[in-house]
């Protein structure tokens, strides 16, 4: 018995510590190296610090767990705690998904982030509804428009293979009279090379990632919008962590939010850079082309607006206040 009691007892103290441990998987549709995995990464490492190892959660980057438009449900029905979304991949579900994805909107880093706190409130009110907690937000530098071939109006976009990513982008092929191919950023690179996509609009961060300059070579920097991430939780295992973990959850959310605003802004330039660097032409639009897409923008506020109804007319009437 002496020989074995030692035993029983390392084994006993191992289950506990074993049994203490929970683990959270965190799903996102971006490559390990995007600014925004990088982000979520410090998150779970910052969690895991806080919690001495109590809350361990495992990040599977680049849509290896869940395809980006299938994270939303997976958090919502619990086969994943937490995951990181594109907001306005989910308008059709509800319009204040894709307030942040109207062109021309809120086209600054200080506009959006107007456009978010006024945004936030009926979003966490939506959220909460399905189950979920909005725990932090960042956003995607500036849009632009990658294409293959000079462009001066948006006339110059008719019947281009457009690659749309979401209802926002799919609106604008359609008003700009561009054919719109649904490809998500895991699958981007194999898009162009195959020529299904000929065309796109997103930032200088998803154009360095998938290598867009080996097969595009002009990038309009617009600036059209600035569409944001959000990291979303499930409810009911949030509601099932110890104070102090949950309390670590949240500080680790503010931190990285506060973190992911500040890494957005000083990507962008660096972005830009990387790309002219590999052989792509970073250019200024003419005044006819940002008029034209100006245009494209006042229309789909228009429309979103009364898809939105009364939380849409809300969210505008607080952000124009501010």
């Amino acid at each position: 018995m002496r020989l074995t009691l030692p035993f029983a007892l390392a084994s006993f103290a191992l289950a506990g510590a074993a049994c203490a441990q929970t683990q959270w998987d965190l799903p996102t549709g971006y490559p390990a190296g995007n600014f925004h995995t990088e982000n979520v990464t410090q998150f779970a490492a910052d969690i895991d610090k806080a919690t001495s190892g109590k809350l361990k959660i495992t990040v599977h980057a680049n849509a290896s767990l869940f395809k980006a438009p299938e994270i939303k449900r997976a958090v919502q029905g619990g086969q994943a705690q937490m995951g990181e979304i594109l907001l306005s991949n989910f308008s059709n579900e509800w319009a204040i998904f894709g307030t942040d994805g109207l062109p021309f909107l809120a086209d600054s880093y200080d506009a959006s982030l107007k456009l978010y706190k006024a945004q936030k409130p009926v979003l966490e009110k939506k959220l909460a509804e399905q189950g979920m907690l909005l725990l932090f937000s960042v956003p995607w530098p500036p849009q632009g428009i990658y294409v293959k071939k000079p462009i001066n109006s948006a006339a110059d976009l008719q019947g281009v293979k457009w690659r749309a990513y979401n209802p926002a982008t799919a609106r604008i092929a359609e008003l700009v009279g561009a054919q719109p191919v649904t490809v998500q950023a895991a699958e981007l690179s194999q898009a162009m090379a195959t020529g299904v996509v000929e065309s796109y609009m997103s930032s200088g961060s998803t154009g360095y990632d998938t290598k867009t300059y080996e097969h595009i070579k002009y990038f309009y920097d617009m600036q059209a919008w600035l569409p944001k991430n959000a990291l979303i939780v499930n409810k009911a295992a949030f509601d099932a962590l110890d104070k102090p973990t949950q309390a670590a959850v949240l500080k680790a959310g503010a931190d990285a939010e506060t973190r992911g605003w500040a890494l957005s802004k000083s990507k962008n330039n660096e972005y830009l850079e990387l790309l002219k660097k590999n052989g792509m032409s970073i250019i200024a639009p003419s005044a006819q082309l940002k008029s034209d897409m100006k245009k494209v923008g006042d229309t789909m506020l228009q429309e979103w607006l009364l898809k939105s109804g009364p939380d849409g007319q809300t969210v505008i009437d607080a952000y124009k206040k501010m």
